[in-house]
């Protein structure tokens, strides 16, 4: 019996909101269910457990505790969907209490990443510190640390394989929620009473790095608690949370700092925090399954079954057997697949460019047309909106999709995923030489905002495009694929701000912004080519899913 698998990281289920059906969601077939739920990244066994034998239905037969026999092991599983260990047996309101909860923390970390860019004068005053480059590290460091931990989850890395994979993996979301947000908040202690610049750079480091488990297996609970066609609208609700956090941060930092001594940021930033670690700790209870049938076996053992197993408890692979055969696909999926590649380069050069908007908003709203610091943050409120407009445009696409899947009988092809990241594709270099040239000091600050809603509309629906793409069009190495293009975007995120200020103070701003939309212009035609003949290239592919 092959193990369960781990909770799906935020990247892939960012993408979850228009994916159709999974067979690999949860069924009354909980030890069949389960062992699909395991760590993604080993996808030679999700593919032998996918691609068995149907189970015939005499085997499929299960007591009245929801056990039976697979490989002459007791196994156990769901009774149905009324079983009291299954999480689709929660309330509606309780299932949307728990989606608020796991969202608003969600957004309270992401806030946290970018909050810190109008923190810099206040910080860099008290420090000494007078290089630009030296303060942006403070969102650098951070992202990079958000980007270690989730690669490591999905790729089973050897430091996380030894720690925190075997945790979630057979105790469930909840202990990886409380442990990683409460050291998260611990850190951020560390950031707020900072006393020299490298206390603080190493604390924003560790906050990133711990606030990332919590952020990589979030979005498991939203799988969890809804049936696949009823999933659609909360997971849009929650993977708006992760886009909306780093616009909001400086818009909540610019209020504070106009008011306040900069420390305030994170002493706030601290109370937000534990309030959402406290709902967290009373609202949120433990959601997968895998982890509920091994709390279920354990019951029926102490009732006297002592032979009743459930299918995480017979996981024997060491950390060292994963890592060596799914640690490196990543890397070899980007160096083995053009496609997988061209798409992760679009979409780390989109959110490199949303990390350098933190730096280079400044610019143009604040030393060109006067902005106060706290003008300044609301100069991100343009992005947000758009971001919130491209969600509420789901339903248009859920009922694409579904009038596709109707009237062929089957699912769509992955290609017509990509339609939707056409029009991102287009939208976001024509806003961006849109904003470019209305940046100067002598156009009204409203016309370039208008360019920002239509930038954070290309964004989202980039990111939806590409994240459902990759999962439909990879599915067999799905987990792999989101992790090469989590890895590229953490990438970019946490270098573009680095050399932001150097390039607008050689180029000028609208020089500067203009080489930035020249560059999405050079991958405006992924999209676009993919739809047409993504379905080519993945019948002669090594890893892409061939089938439609």
């Amino acid at each position: 019996m092959q193990p369960s698998r781990a909770a799906p990281s935020s990247s892939s289920t960012v993408a979850a909101s228009d994916r159709e059906p999974s067979p690999e969601r949860p069924t009354q077939d909980g030890s069949k269910q389960a062992s699909r739920r395991h760590d993604e990244a080993d996808e030679e066994a999700a593919d032998e457990e996918g691609g068995g034998k149907p189970v015939d239905d005499e085997e499929a037969k299960r007591d009245k505790d929801g056990v039976r026999m697979e490989d002459g092991v007791p196994m156990v599983g769901l009774t149905g969907l009324d079983d009291p260990f299954s999480p689709l047996r929660m309330s509606n309101a309780r299932k949307w209490v728990i989606l608020l909860v796991v969202s608003s923390a969600a957004f309270c970390v992401t806030c946290c990443s970018s909050m810190v860019s109008l923190t810099y004068d206040g910080t860099a005053r008290e420090f000494g510190e007078t290089s630009l480059i030296v303060m942006t590290l403070g969102i650098s460091l951070f992202v990079l640390g958000l980007g270690i931990i989730p690669q490591a989850l999905r790729t089973r890395s050897p430091i996380i394989a030894v720690l925190l994979g075997p945790l979630s993996e057979h105790i469930g979301r909840r202990p990886i929620y409380l442990v990683s947000y409460g050291v998260f908040i611990a850190f951020n202690f560390q950031v707020a009473f900072a006393h020299n610049l490298a206390t603080w750079l190493i604390g924003r480091f560790f906050c990133g790095m711990f606030a990332s488990p919590f952020l990589s297996v979030a979005g498991g609970s939203v799988t969890d608690l809804w049936a696949p066609d009823q999933v659609a609208s909360p997971m849009a609700f929650y993977t708006a949370s992760p886009f909306l956090g780093p616009v909001i941060g400086p818009i909540i930092s610019g209020v504070i700092n106009q008011h306040l001594d900069w420390r305030w940021t994170w002493y706030i930033l601290i109370m937000w925090s534990a309030v959402e670690f406290a709902a967290l700790f009373l609202l949120v209870p433990e959601t997968y399954l895998p982890a509920l049938l091994k709390k279920k076996a354990k019951h029926l053992r102490q009732q006297g079954r002592s032979d009743v197993r459930a299918p995480i408890e017979l996981d024997e692979r060491t950390p060292l057997q994963v890592v060596a055969t799914s640690c490196l696909r990543p890397l070899q999926i980007l160096i083995y697949e053009p496609m997988a590649l061209a798409l992760c380069t679009w979409t780390a050069l989109l959110l490199g460019i949303l990390y350098m908007a933190f730096s280079a908003w400044p610019i143009v709203y604040r030393d060109h047309h006067g902005f106060s610091t706290q003008e300044t943050g609301f100069s991100f409120t343009g992005i947000g909106v758009g971001i919130v407009i491209g969600t509420l445009m789901q339903p248009v696409w859920a009922i694409y999709y579904g009038r596709i899947t109707k009237e062929t009988g089957e699912r769509p092809p992955p290609e017509e995923h990509l339609r939707k990241g056409c029009w991102g594709a287009v939208l976001v270099p024509v806003s961006l030489f849109w904003f470019a040239f209305t940046s100067y000091a002598s156009v009204h600050w409203a016309v370039s905002q208008v360019s920002t809603i239509f930038f954070g509309i290309g964004i989202i629906l980039s990111y939806q495009a590409v994240f459902v793409y990759l999962v439909d069009a990879f599915r067999p190495v799905a987990a792999s694929a989101m992790a090469a293009n989590s890895a590229m975007r953490s990438s970019f995120a946490c270098v573009f701000p680095l050399f932001t200020q150097a390039m607008f103070k050689k180029l000028g701003t609208a020089g500067a912004l203009a080489l930035i939309a020249g560059l999405t212009c050079c991958i405006l035609p992924f999209p676009f080519l993919f739809f047409k003949y993504g379905h080519k290239y993945r019948k002669s592919s090594r890893f892409a899913n061939k089938e439609r």
